[in-house]
């Protein structure tokens, strides 16, 4: 039986409440421009009128007309960008402690007992790293290798040790378009790794929980890697159509051999604490409950060693792979940008950000 006008009516007054409302508004419009941009101009049968959230859908996609996917591409990305600034402002802003006098946005460095602690501090976003994160990264560490202290100590701010790239990474398109993005992106990741290859003092990780992607892979350039029995660690890269990186793709292997080190780049076999150590990729792992004092207590311990011994015998141990890890590092990352530049990895980056923005 169909509609009666009154039902019509409603069903006209839902779906105008629905298309107005601005947090659904802007997750139409980014569910349109993504089909638009995968799979070109509206071509599926317009749904009933009472099929609310579909029929919504449905209009924006066709309100769409012929943009072509390129133009829909860039317009996703920007709009993303844009929801994305505005959703992190707040956040950002909340990185630097009133008073502090820092230099870094996204970092808490201090020194302390001879110990720098370079703290990644978006604690809202799991400490995702932005590329002012990692160019703040950079040169925390650079500034390390000069200050006076012996050891160097990387953690995250909050309940994870770092989720990873922020995907609105992809979504900045400068005015050289997507092929600049990338190349500027190759760049940026290249300085990053040579900054960990480089570094000549004893680096540490403290990994006071979750670790994802370029915050995995780089352990492999650390000297000790504490962690807490809850941390996980994975490297998603296939379901993001990318590759590894962190000069990963050869010390993944020797540490823990082919066949695993295949399972956690390739299928994103996610790691306990205890697997990972078991894998030589974390020194030690110690209860949640005790983790800061124990690991705290033992570093200090350290930083009370002779520093100009500590920093010669890493570079004696590091020097005979330094040249093999630079080179290992540039491959990578020619190897990234042409997967940042491939539909699969655009395609695939936004896909998780329509899959956020689900009505």
């Amino acid at each position: 039986m169909g509609a009666t006008v009154e039902q019509f009516d409603q069903a006209k007054q839902r779906l105008s409440a629905l298309k107005k409302d601005p947090g659904n508004e802007a997750k139409l419009k980014i569910y349109a421009l993504f089909k638009q941009a995968t799979q070109g101009p509206c071509n599926t049968p317009k749904p009933g009128m009472l099929d609310f959230v579909n029929k919504a859908k449905w209009d924006s996609w066709k309100s769409l007309g012929s943009l072509s996917q390129e133009d829909a591409r860039q317009q996703y990305c920007d709009l993303v960008g844009s929801l994305a600034a505005a959703e992190g402002g707040s956040a950002q802003a909340a990185a630097q402690p009133a008073g502090s006098g820092s230099a870094y946005e996204t970092l808490l460095v201090s020194t302390e007992d001879d110990i720098t602690t370079i703290k990644m501090n978006r604690p809202t976003k799991y400490n995702a790293i932005t590329t002012e994160m990692y160019s703040e990264i950079i040169r925390a560490l650079e500034q390390a290798a000069k200050d006076q202290s012996v050891l160097t100590v990387f953690t995250g701010a909050g309940d994870y040790y770092c989720s990873g790239n922020d995907l609105t990474n992809f979504t900045r398109i400068p005015e050289g378009g997507i092929q600049q993005m990338a190349r500027d992106g190759g760049e940026l990741l290249r300085k990053y790794i040579k900054a960990y290859i480089d570094f000549p003092k004893p680096l540490v990780a403290v990994v006071n929980g979750p670790a994802v992607g370029v915050s995995v892979t780089v352990l492999g350039l650390f000297d000790l890697v504490y962690a807490t029995e809850r941390a996980t660690f994975h490297t998603p890269f296939s379901l993001l159509g990318q590759s590894p990186e962190g000069c990963s793709s050869y010390t993944f292997p020797k540490m823990m051999g082919v066949a695993k080190a295949s399972e956690v780049l390739l299928f994103n076999q996610k790691l306990t604490a205890a697997q990972a150590c078991q894998q030589g990729l974390v020194t030690e792992v110690f209860p949640d409950s005790s983790f800061q004092a124990e690991v705290w207590t033992r570093l200090k311990a350290y930083a009370k060693l002779p520093p100009n011994s500590l920093a010669l015998s890493k570079q004696l141990i590091r020097s005979v792979e330094r040249q093999k890890l630079h080179e290992v590092n540039d491959a990578e990352v020619e190897r990234l940008v042409e997967r940042w530049l491939s539909d699969e990895c655009m395609n695939a980056v936004m896909g998780f950000f329509q899959s956020k923005a689900k009505l």
